[in-house]
């Protein structure tokens, strides 16, 4: 059984050492020191339980006055996004590959006649291409088809 982690309940520290090694990783893919940090520190906010991701609230849960440096890294930071890309697809397929396997990033969506199952409400699900009475899923380690 999957064990589901809630955007309001998790807990970025669970992932540090798994950021640490995917951060190991594309370390050599930035000029400069500050611009992998801010980096960094923008996916710690994406994967933060913050209510809205914008420049601000990144910029704000990474202890910045202003979203200037988020801004930068967005619009005028040299990375070389394609091999930061790269190189954390391969450190996922190390992490969680399987030869035969493919990943895809996405939820579920589980369509439902009743409201007495968990978590079952009126919301979008690509499953039916519109709103209606649906359970959402998703796995921390994936799912085989």
């Amino acid at each position: 059984m999957a064990v589901l982690v809630s955007v309001e309940h998790f807990d970025a520290a669970r992932l540090q050492s798994g950021l640490d090694d995917a951060f190991a990783q594309v370390a050599g893919r930035f000029k400069r020191r500050e611009v992998r940090l801010r980096a960094r520190s923008c996916v710690e906010g994406l994967l933060s339980g913050l209510e809205r991701k914008n420049g601000w609230t990144l910029a704000e849960y990474a202890g910045d006055r202003t979203p200037d440096g988020m801004q930068r890294l967005f619009n005028a930071a040299v990375w070389d996004e394609h091999r930061v890309r790269d190189d954390i697809r391969n450190y996922v397929l190390a992490s969680l590959g399987h030869p035969g396997g493919v990943l895809v990033g996405d939820d579920t969506g589980f369509e439902k006649a009743g409201i007495c199952s968990a978590g079952v409400q009126r919301q979008y699900t690509g499953t039916a291409g519109k709103i209606t009475n649906c359970q959402i899923g998703g796995a921390t380690r994936g799912r085989t088809l």
